[in-house]
C-alpha cells in the first residue's frame, strides 16, 4: 500500500498458461506440481519477477480439500510448498496466497454450506500465512456469498492483507445476479483492502464495467484481465490480445484509476513485460472516498440520500397478533408472505425484526434472514436490541445490510460498532442517551454528532450512519412532531448524513391513523427524510411518497406517478394465501407448490397441469433470466420449487397407475480433466424440471464413459461442460470421439471459457450461452 503512493503496482499474469504451454495434461491439478515439479513452478516464477511484477500469485488457485481430495496430497502440503516456490523466486517482491473458488455453489442454490465454505477457506489461508505468504489474493469469484466465506476466513484466522477480485460477465453481473455496485458495498463493508476484476473477460470488455467500478469503488482497483477472448487452433486454446495489444489496453486502465494491474488467462511474461512498461511511469490516482451511503442484498443495492427510500415495517411483531402467533409456531411462511407483499407493494428494504421474549430470537433471526435473502431480491434490515442476534444476522448476510440500531448510548456503542466495522453494514443512529430523549432539536442533533463521532473512531465512515431523530407520538405532546423535524433539518444541514424515521409512531392513539401518517410523513420528506419505514401497503402512504417524487423532480417525467395512477384502479395488495400456481412458482415458493399441485390434480388431468401451468411457469422464468430480470438464484430456486410440483404429479400417476411421459434422454458430463459441475448442475436441474431423462454422468468424466453413456441408452443429445481453457481440448476430444462412431446425437457445450466461435471451432452442435439457452435447444432437438 506504500508502494502505491509512487508507482502502479505490478502482479503477475496466467499460470495455466504458462504450464499448458509446458506440457501440462488436461486431467492434471496444476497444484500438485508444487511438488512433483517444483523447479518448473519456480522458473514460471522467476519469468515473472524479471518482467517487473510487484506480486507473484502462488500456485495455490485450487488448493482446497475438495479439490485435492483425489490426491495424495494434503491442503498444507500443497500450500506449504506453493509459497516455498513463489518465496524461492520473488526474493524482496511479494508473495499472493492464491485461494481460488471451491467449485460448488452454496446453500440454498447448492449443498454446500456457508460455514462449510468458510472452513474449506480457513484451512488454506492458515497454511498460507504459516508458510510465510504476504497477503491473499481471492481471485476469480462469481458469487458474493462464497467471496465473503473467503474473505471472513482470512480475516478471522490470519494477519494478512485481503484482496479480492470477482469475475463479472460482458453486462457486469455476476453468476448468482450481484452486479458492480453490490459487489462493492460487500466488499469494502467487510474491510478488504483492494478489490477488482480478473478472468472471463478480456481489457476490451472490462472498459465499461471498469468505470463503473471506478465510480463506486473507495479503494485501490485491481484488474488482471485475461488476453482478450479464448480460440483454438489445432486442439490449442489461445487468446486474441497480443503482448503489445494488451499492454496498449492496461495503460489506457492505468490512467483512468487503476492502481493494481497484471494479467490472467492468456497472459505470459510477455505480455506483463510490455504492460510494465508501457505504465512504469504512471502514478497513481489518489484513491478518494465516494460519499455513498449503499446497502445491498446479493444482487440489489440501494442507495439512501439519492432519492426517497421506503423501508417495509411489515416483518415486526410489534402491535402484530398474528405475526407474534408465527414467531411462536417458527411459521417462516408467514414472514415470507410478508415480505412478497412489500415487495409487490413497492418497498426498496425490509425491515426484520422477530424479537419475542418467550423464543430463540437467534435462531429465529437466522432462520428468517436466510430464508427471505434466498427469495427476495431488496436489501434487510437487520433489527434487534441484541448483539448477539445482529451478529449472527450479520454472519449469514449475503449483503451489506442496513442495521438498526444503536443511540448515544456508550455502552450500545461499544457493544454494536466492532460488529458493524467487521462484517459491514449501515447503521441506524437513534437521538437518545442515557439521560433519555431530548425535547429540543439541538439535543437530539448533538446526540447525533456523538454517534457519528463515536462510530469514526471505530474507523466507521460517517456515510454508514443514518440518524433517527425519534417520531414521538402527538396524541401526548404534540410538540414532539415539530421536534423531530427540526432535529431532522439541523442533521441534514450540519451534519451532511442520510436520515430515517418510523413515521407511524406519530399517530399512536388517534383516530384516522393514516391520514396523520401521511402528512408527517410529507413533511418529514420536505424537511430532508431519506428513508421511512413505513406499510407499503398503505395506499395513503404511497400516494405521498409517488407525489412527492414528482414534485420534487425525482421522478423524471412525472412517469411512475402516470403509470400508477392513469386511469388506473388503485392496486390491492396480494393476496398470499390464494396466490396461483404460477406465482408460486415464479416466487419461488418451494412449500407451497406440492400442495397447491395436489389441489389442482383434484379436478385437472396430470399432463393439463404440467403443460397448462408448470412449464407456462418455467417459461416466465426463463425469459425473465434472458432479459437480466430475474437472476441465478431465483431461476434455481423456482426450478426447485417446480420440482415439487412434478413431485406431487408423479406421486398421483404412480398411484393412478398412469404411465408418465418421457420427452426424451440427455447425457450430461463436465469433460476429463475438469471438476468443476456448477454449470452442469444447473442445466441438470432445468431440463429435468422441463420433462427430460437427464443422464449425469458427473464431472471428470473420461471420454470413453460419454461414448459408451451415450450408445448404451441411444441418446440423441449430449451436454458437455468445461470451466478451465486447459480442459477444453479434452471437450473437442469427447466430440470427434462421439463423430467418430457415427452416433446419431447433437452435442450442446457450455462453460465459463467458451464463446460461440470457441464452440464453432471445436465442432459442436450448438453453444448454450447460459442453462436456459440448453432448454431451448432440447426442445428444439427432441
Amino acid at each position: 500500500m506504500e508502494i502505491l503512493k509512487n508507482k502502479i503496482v505490478y502482479f503477475d499474469g496466467g499460470m495455466g498458461t504458462m504450464l499448458q504451454s509446458s506440457g501440462l495434461k488436461a486431467w492434471e491439478l496444476p497444484e500438485t506440481l508444487n511438488i512433483n515439479n517444483p523447479e518448473l513452478i519456480i522458473d514460471i516464477h522467476k519469468q515473472y519477477i524479471n518482467a517487473g511484477c510487484d506480486i507473484i500469485k502462488s500456485n495455490t488457485f485450487g488448493a482446497n480439500r475438495l479439490k485435492l481430495q483425489k490426491t495424495e496430497f494434503t491442503v498444507e502440503q500443497i500450500v506449504s510448498a506453493g509459497i516455498k516456490n513463489a518465496r524461492a523466486a520473488a526474493g524482496e517482491k511479494l508473495v499472493a496466497m492464491d485461494i481460488g473458488p471451491t467449485g460448488q455453489l452454496l446453500a440454498p442454490l447448492g449443498t454446500l454450506s456457508f460455514e462449510g465454505a468458510y472452513e474449506i477457506f480457513s484451512q488454506m489461508a492458515i497454511a498460507g500465512e504459516k508458510s510465510g505468504a504476504d497477503l491473499v489474493l481471492i481471485e476469480t469469484m462469481s458469487d458474493t456469498y462464497e467471496a465473503k466465506a473467503a474473505v471472513l476466513a482470512v480475516k478471522e484466522n490470519t494477519n494478512l492483507p485481503v484482496f479480492v477480485t470477482m469475475t463479472f460477465d460482458e453486462k457486469g453481473k455476476l453468476l448468482t445476479g450481484g452486479d458492480i455496485p453490490t459487489v462493492v458495498a460487500i466488499l469494502e463493508g467487510l474491510g478488504v483492502d483492494a478489490l477488482g476484476m480478473n478472468c472471463g473477460l478480456g481489457p476490451l470488455q472490462l472498459k465499461e464495467l471498469f468505470l463503473t467500478l471506478r465510480e463506486c469503488c473507495s479503494i485501490p482497483i485491481i484488474l488482471n484481465p485475461n488476453a482478450g477472448l479464448p480460440v483454438t487452433e489445432n486442439g490449442v486454446t489461445r487468446y486474441n490480445i497480443n503482448a503489445d495489444e494488451f499492454a496498449e489496453e492496461m495503460k489506457s486502465f492505468a490512467e483512468l484509476g487503476a492502481s493494481i494491474i497484471g494479467g490472467c488467462c492468456g497472459t505470459t511474461p510477455e505480455h506483463i513485460s510490455k504492460m510494465v512498461e508501457k505504465t512504469k511511469n504512471i502514478i497513481p490516482q489518489p484513491i478518494t472516498e465516494k460519499e455513498i451511503t449503499v446497502v445491498s442484498s446479493y444482487g440489489s443495492s440501494v442507495i439512501i440520500g439519492k432519492k426517497p427510500v421506503i423501508i417495509g415495517e411489515r416483518i415486526n411483531p410489534t402491535g402484530k397478533k398474528r405475526f407474534k402467533e408465527a414467531l411462536r409456531e417458527a411459521d417462516i411462511d408467514y414472514i415470507l408472505d410478508e415480505g412478497f407483499t412489500q415487495v409487490d407493494s413497492g418497498a426498496h428494504i425490509l425491515d426484520v425484526n422477530v424479537g419475542l421474549p418467550e423464543i430463540d430470537e437467534v435462531q429465529m433471526m437466522v432462520d428468517a434472514v436466510a430464508q427471505l435473502q434466498s427469495v427476495i431480491k431488496l436489501p434487510l434490515q437487520i433489527d434487534s436490541t441484541d448483539k448477539n442476534v445482529i451478529e449472527k444476522a450479520l454472519r449469514i448476510y449475503n449483503g451489506k445490510a442496513l442495521v438498526n440500531s444503536v443511540n448515544g448510548k456508550q455502552e450500545i456503542m461499544d457493544e454494536i460498532f466492532p460488529i458493524v466495522k467487521k462484517y459491514g453494514g449501515v447503521v441506524v443512529g437513534l437521538t437518545l442517551d442515557e439521560t433519555g430523549i431530548p425535547d429540543t432539536a439541538e439535543g437530539r442533533y448533538e446526540i447525533a454528532k456523538k454517534i457519528i463521532e463515536t462510530a469514526e473512531g471505530y474507523g466507521i465512515h460517517r456515510k454508514n450512519i443514518i440518524i433517527d431523530t425519534l417520531t414521538l407520538t402527538i396524541s401526548s405532546d404534540q410538540a414532539q412532531s415539530l421536534v423531530t423535524l427540526d432535529a431532522l433539518k439541523l442533521v441534514k444541514e450540519r451534519l451532511g448524513v442520510a436520515t430515517v424515521l418510523g413515521v407511524s409512531n406519530v399517530s399512536f392513539g388517534l383516530p384516522g391513523r393514516e391520514i396523520i401518517n401521511s402528512t408527517f410523513y410529507a413533511l418529514a420528506l420536505q424537511s430532508g427524510l431519506d428513508a421511512a419505514i413505513i406499510n407499503p401497503s398503505s395506499e395513503p402512504m404511497m400516494k405521498t411518497y409517488y407525489s412527492f417524487n414528482a414534485l420534487y423532480n425525482y421522478d423524471k417525467q412525472c412517469e411512475q406517478y402516470i403509470s400508477k395512477y392513469s386511469n388506473i384502479a388503485p392496486q390491492k395488495a396480494i393476496d398470499m394465501d390464494n396466490l396461483s400456481i404460477e406465482d408460486i412458482i415464479v416466487r419461488g415458493m418451494k412449500e407451497k407448490s406440492y400442495p397447491m399441485a395436489q389441489k389442482h390434480l383434484e379436478t385437472e388431468a396430470p399432463m393439463d397441469v404440467i403443460n397448462n401451468y408448470l412449464i407456462p411457469a418455467l417459461d416466465v422464468v426463463g425469459k425473465g433470466f434472458e432479459k437480466g430480470t430475474i437472476f441465478l438464484p431465483q431461476l434455481l430456486l423456482s426450478a426447485e420449487t417446480a420440482s415439487n410440483a412434478f413431485d406431487a404429479v408423479k406421486d398421483y400417476m404412480i398411484k393412478a397407475g398412469i404411465k408418465q411421459e418421457n420427452k426424451g434422454k440427455i447425457v450430461l458430463a463436465t469433460v476429463k480433466g475438469d471438476i468443476h459441475d456448477i454449470g452442469k448442475n444447473i442445466v441438470k436441474v432445468l431440463l429435468q424440471n422441463y420433462g427430460y431423462d437427464v443422464i449425469d454422468l458427473g464431472k471428470d468424466v473420461p471420454i470413453e464413459t460419454v461414448v459408451e453413456a451415450v450408445m448404451a441408452n441411444n441418446v440423441k443429445l449430449v451436454g458437455l461442460s468445461a470451466l478451465m481453457t486447459t480442459t477444453v481440448p479434452s471437450m473437442e476430444a469427447t466430440i470427434k470421439a462421439l463423430r467418430k462412431e457415427n452416433l446419431d446425437c447433437s452435442v450442446f457445450v457450455g462453460g465459463a471459457v467458451l464463446t460461440q466461435e470457441y464452440s464453432d471451432m471445436i465442432g459442436a452442435d450448438f453453444y448454450a450461452k447460459d442453462a436456459m439457452s440448453s432448454v431451448y435447444y432440447a426442445q428444439e432437438k427432441l
